[in-house]
């Protein structure tokens, strides 16, 4: 049965060329969509629905998939080439990236993303294949309660990936929140500093948050920065990149298959999405790693680990979606429109019966995440030609790209507003060591803390309990705690076999103290012993004669300063303070 249906999957999308070449089509256009900050994966596919009208269900679905695998990793290239992020996933490594740019190694880090991309992807594709009823039903068993807590597990990765102290990243996560609380209350639905504005009724987006924070601060930085004193971006190699970003995957599959396994986890919950799966990635490879001083620095450690989650945790989104029908995220929200229009009906009946619809939505997983490769590497090559650009108009383009960006969200002058304070808060927040990846990441999971956490107390009457006693809450809760202790108790360890191996070393280093000691004790004690025996030689000799006297005068004082040359200095001395006690 299952043999027939991969034939027929086969057949359905191979039959026809034109379905490759729509697939091609819309990665390509996926790729524009994220390298520009303020175009979404999710503006990309409601751009896409009115041209799906007029084809068959297997390129339509897979020209959706094709789009959002190729958006997300788009994401990345601003970020690491302007430090503008294109998706909110892309802010959780943007520092990592734009790091490793300002070393000369901005396609490298482009390179290491692209592959783990491709790798998560396939990933997600594999467990979407072979898991999707099972960890359907699983998922099933989610509840307000735990959705709560998995969005307390990636505010708590927030904290644990900033820069500096994490007191500071608390203070900007706090600041996230805060912001997360304009607009209309989730559950009564009255206004909360809006200040008499209606635009604030919608409240605040993180995406012209998120370009003001890391892409217009960076022009305030330089513009306002003597020339003399700005650091000039290197010129961005990319021969050999190939190469090198595929060594540099071999040097870090441990992360990338970590990444995948997080990814694929958190995807498979609906409403979580590739975002929060790249935060709490980031934040998991952070607190295992041997190298966590490097993170934010330039690090290609946690890019591995978040790229590769990002597009895992986009296959896993899919099997609430086809499973019962559950939208895992925007995305999904979508394809089940696109599925209903073309007479598909997601939920248990499509693993029923003639599932060869089903395995092509699987093999169209796996052809766009493959094509992600060339399609990638040739962004890459194109888009670094970017850091080409002089200056000064390279900074008024950055400019440009935030204000049309912002501007396209909401056809709104609220958002470019919302640009211009939030990149001179972008500005004051790194003057003082304050990171800004956690205020992203509170202005993401603020509504959906808050609106859980209602939920759950409104239909307890209060009773808290209910946090607690749930098993899957307490799961999350222990795996909450462990990733907010685990860098105290690597360190604790670490120090312990510290002192350990000082303790040893101590211990080696006094018992060879007081084995030289023994030695030249001994060898003074030798010196002594040939000196008196030549000195009674001297004496017999001296009865000989007065002819031998002078002679073996001389002989018996050259025997003793030949046999004192041979003493190491200590032993002379500690042999003189004798002979002057003597």
């Amino acid at each position: 049965m299952m043999g027939e249906s991969i034939l027929g999957a086969f057949e359905l999308v191979f039959s026809d060329p034109m379905n490759i070449i729509v697939v091609a089509l819309a990665g390509a256009f996926g790729l524009v969509i994220g390298a520009i900050p303020g175009l979404t994966a999710t503006l990309g596919a409601a751009l896409l629905i009115p041209f799906t009208f007029f084809l068959d269900p297997v390129p339509a679905i897979g020209a959706i998939i094709a789009m959002s695998a190729m958006t997300i990793f788009a994401g990345d290239i601003p970020g690491a080439l302007l430090r503008m992020p294109g998706t909110p996933s892309s802010a959780a490594y943007v520092e990592d990236t734009y790091a490793l740019t300002q070393k000369g190694k901005g396609a490298i880090a482009l390179g290491v993303s692209l592959i783990a991309s491709s790798i998560g992807g396939l990933v997600g594709s594999i467990i979407l294949i072979f898991l999707a009823q099972a960890l359907g039903r699983f998922a099933m068993n989610f509840s307000s309660f735990e959705y709560f807590w998995v969005a307390v597990l990636g505010l708590t990765a927030a904290v644990i990936i900033s820069r500096g102290t994490q007191v500071k990243g608390a203070l900007a996560l706090l600041f996230g929140l805060l912001i997360s609380t304009v607009g209309l209350d989730v559950t009564l639905g009255q206004p909360r500093f809006t200040f008499g504005v209606d635009e604030l009724y919608r409240g605040i987006d993180f995406i012209p948050a998120m370009i003001g924070l890391f892409g217009l601060s960076e022009v305030l930085r330089n513009v306002t920065t003597p020339t003399e004193k700005i650091r000039r971006l290197p010129r961005v190699k990319t021969k050999g990149m190939v190469r090198e970003s595929f060594r540099e995957i071999g040097r870090n599959k441990g992360k990338v298959a970590q990444g995948s396994a997080v990814g694929a986890s958190v995807g498979v919950l609906p409403g979580a999405g590739a975002d929060i799966a790249a935060w709490i990635s980031y934040a998991v490879s952070k607190s295992t790693s041997k190298k966590r001083n490097e993170y934010g620095k330039g690090s290609l450690e946690p890019i591995a680990g978040a790229a590769s989650a990002n597009n895992a945790a986009l296959g896993s989104a899919f099997i609430p979606t086809l499973a019962f029908g559950i939208p895992g995220d925007t995305i999904t929200a979508i394809l089940i429109g696109v599925l209903v229009i073309k007479g598909v009906e997601p939920g248990p009946m499509l693993f029923t019966g003639d599932t060869s619809t089903l395995f092509s939505i699987y093999l169209v997983f796996i052809i766009a995440n493959i094509l992600l490769l060339p399609f990638g590497f040739l962004l890459i090559r194109g888009a670094t030609s970017i850091l080409r650009i002089p200056r000064p108009v390279l900074m008024a383009m950055i400019v440009a790209v935030s204000v049309v960006g912002a501007y396209a969200i909401n056809n709104g002058y609220l958002e470019i507003v919302i640009v211009l304070v939030f990149g001179v808060l972008g500005v004051l927040f790194e003057r003082f060591g304050i990171p800004l990846a956690p205020v992203v990441l509170g202005i993401v999971l603020g509504p959906i803390v808050e609106s859980n956490f209602m939920s759950s107390v409104i239909k307890t009457d209060w009773d808290m309990t209910q946090f607690f006693t749930r098993p899957i809450s307490a799961v999350l809760i222990v795996l909450t705690l462990l990733l907010l202790l685990f860098p105290v108790i690597s360190t604790l360890i670490s120090k312990r076999r510290g002192s350990d191996v000082t303790e040893e070393e101590t211990v080696s280093v006094a018992a060879a103290n007081i084995d030289e000691d023994k030695q030249a004790d001994a060898h003074a004690e030798q010196v002594d012993r040939t000196a008196q025996e030549r000195a009674s030689g001297f004496v017999n000799d001296a009865d000989s004669g007065p002819s031998t006297n002078s002679e073996s005068l001389e002989n018996g004082a050259d025997g003793v300063n030949d046999a004192r040359s041979d003493v190491p200095g200590d032993a002379r001395k500690d042999e003189s303070s004798e002979g002057t006690e003597r």
